[in-house]
């Protein structure tokens, strides 16, 4: 791949910093110019916008247990699919953590 500003050889770098996070990427050898991995960037932006957000979200039941539903905006962002676990856990007496085990996007 050849740099856009100097024509350059582009090389594949893991750990460009975008957004506190770290991403996979080119960087130009010549000028140092650097391209982030698309997916990845976009998966961020998405994370960054969502952090904004709240969601009121319903809970069912299932027998005797509570059922959480999370959207598909944010399975889709977070990379969660059907069957893959969580870490649940309490922070105080009314509030509540819920965390992907696999950890695609570290900062």
């Amino acid at each position: 791949m050849k740099c856009y500003k100097c024509n350059g050889k582009m090389e594949s770098v893991k750990g460009i910093r975008f957004n506190n996070y770290k991403i996979d990427g080119w960087k130009c050898g010549s000028c140092g110019e650097a391209y982030l991995n698309p997916e990845q960037a976009e998966r961020i932006l998405t994370l960054n916008k969502m952090k904004k957000q709240r969601f009121r979200l319903k809970l069912n039941q299932v027998r005797s247990n509570l059922i959480l539903r999370i959207p598909k905006q944010v399975s889709t962002a977070l990379g969660l699919k059907n069957g893959e676990s969580v870490e649940f856990g309490l922070k105080t007496d009314n509030e509540m953590f819920i965390h992907p085990l696999k950890g695609n996007l570290k900062p």
